[in-house]
């Protein structure tokens, strides 16, 4: 379980295949407070730690998680948005964020605003998630309020400090992003399809 607030960059330093699987090493700040086995979210996927050497910790990611996100398009040197599995018991900042991404999305439009930023994005209709406006959205694993829903686009506003503290700093217009979808309005859209 995580709360959507990320809490610093890592940058992959080796990507290897073995199989359907990638082997991800990243160097970040929070290396030295890690231990084999535990769940970190990346880019709002989350990975199991199993591996640390240094400053460097390595994760796996499966075909299927290849698949359903946007880390198979890594490459070194990327940024990764980081974020450890919130503390029971802790302030929950942002809102419930499973680490389990419901699908790709694409940037379609950044605009600059006043000392801030106004980001938007499409998604694919079929798999029927919904966004309302002020409710939660999780982009690559940042939890944010929906600006303006439409019919499989949304839009964010992001403030400058997000802006400068994740990678939202480097999307432009085509850039895909992982989506995970407000858990509570899952639920609430799965049982009124059931009615």
């Amino acid at each position: 379980m995580f709360t959507g607030i990320i809490e610093t960059l890592g940058t992959v330093t080796e990507l290897r295949k073995e199989g359907g699987n990638l082997h991800i090493s990243i160097e970040s700040t929070i290396t030295n407070e890690l231990k084999i086995d535990q769940s970190i979210a990346h880019n709002g996927v989350c990975l199991t730690v199993v591996a640390i050497e240094g400053a460097i910790y390595t994760v796996t990611a499966i075909e299927e998680t290849l698949l359903k996100t946007n880390l198979a398009k890594l490459e070194v040197g990327n940024r990764v948005n980081l974020e450890r599995a919130m503390i029971l018991g802790a302030r929950l900042d942002g809102h419930i964020v499973q680490g389990h991404v419901d699908q790709i999305g694409t940037c379609t439009k950044v605009d600059q605003k006043d000392g801030s930023w106004i980001f938007s994005f499409t998604y694919d209709a079929e798999k029927g998630n919904p966004t309302i406006e002020k409710g939660s959205i999780t982009i690559d694993g940042t939890s944010l309020t929906v600006v303006d829903s439409g019919k499989y686009s949304f839009s964010v506003a992001i403030i400058p400090y997000t802006y400068e503290h994740t990678r939202f700093n480097t999307y432009k217009e085509g850039t895909t992003v992982n989506l995970e979808f407000d858990v509570i309005g899952k639920y609430v859209a799965k049982l009124m399809a059931a009615r």
